[in-house]
């Protein structure tokens, strides 16, 4: 068996189609035109090429999107204050402030000052607190994007699966883990403190492979025809970018798998801009 690719490059194609239809139609009926701010504080050379993209996809979809780049001397003191600046400009639907932040900066501060109303990245305690109860909220955009690759192949409802994720941070790990419940499966979270990791990725249907580390899931610890997400963004010993999985083992092995790259990393940024013409819309549906 040699597992289908889900093709993350595709599939965000597909779906930004539809966000530039929606957000044309938004500009037309409402002249509202999704406003995403993009902040960068100082240059760090990965965060430049990250912040680029998003700025990029924001314009090709038809966004007003607004970039400001500081100094990595910029204080704490003055970032909230131009986000709470932010907050209050109606042509501003979603704020994204790019991390890592400089040391003297103190990211959950920074995050829980962006307005939840513009929590696109939906790293807000508010944002998390909503998607934990089953509110209406912002969504974390890389397991999001996950959620939509599974049901790109058939797998909206997960009643009866049983779905291992690998990793418990509060970007990917934990509303990853969310999200799938929230879809029906059976859901089991494994870390660094869990004793034998292979023992209960054999047993998923679904495998979630996000923390970071080569080599984390290998073929012996995949159930036959099984569907697995590689979220990790990682380097080879050529230097090579490569994710979490032991690809050209596990793929053997598995139904299903996601490339790295073009697997989850495009679908990042897609539902950062599904998730700011959600804001849009809801601000204009609040103005009408």
């Amino acid at each position: 068996m040699t597992a289908q690719l889900i093709d993350g490059n595709a599939l965000s194609r597909q779906l930004r189609a539809q966000v530039a239809e929606y957000t044309a139609a938004l500009k037309r009926d409402h002249g509202i035109t999704p406003g995403l701010a993009v902040v960068l504080v100082g240059d760090n050379p990965a965060s430049q090429v990250y912040v680029r993209n998003k700025v990029k996809a924001c314009e090709d979809v038809g966004f007003n999107s607004v970039l400001e780049k500081y100094d990595a001397s910029l204080t704490e003191a003055e970032l909230l204050a131009r986000i709470e600046a932010l907050n209050q400009d109606p042509a501003i639907h979603g704020i994204l402030v790019q991390l890592p932040l400089p040391a003297h900066i103190d990211d959950h501060k920074v995050i829980e000052t962006i307005s939840p109303l513009k929590d696109v990245d939906g790293f807000h305690v508010a944002s998390a607190g909503a998607l934990m109860v089953g509110e209406v909220g912002f969504k974390a955009c890389t397991p999001y994007g996950c959620m939509k690759m599974l049901e790109s192949i058939g797998m909206k409802d997960l009643r009866g699966k049983h779905a291992v994720v690998i990793g418990r941070s509060n970007i990917v790990g934990k509303p990853m883990a969310m999200m799938l419940l929230a879809a029906n499966a059976t859901v089991t979270i494994c870390h660094s403190g869990t004793n034998d990791l292979g023992a209960m990725t054999r047993q998923a249907d679904i495998v979630v492979a996000a923390v970071g580390k080569r080599d984390v899931l290998t073929a012996d610890m995949v159930k036959p025809g099984a569907v697995v997400i590689d979220v990790g963004m990682n380097r080879n010993d050529a230097g090579k970018l490569c994710g979490d999985v032991d690809f050209n083992s596990v793929r053997e092995v598995a139904g299903y798998i996601t490339p790295v790259p073009g697997g989850v990393g495009p679908m990042t940024i897609t539902m950062l801009l599904v998730n700011t013409l959600e804001a849009a819309q809801r601000a204009a549906d609040a103005r009408s």
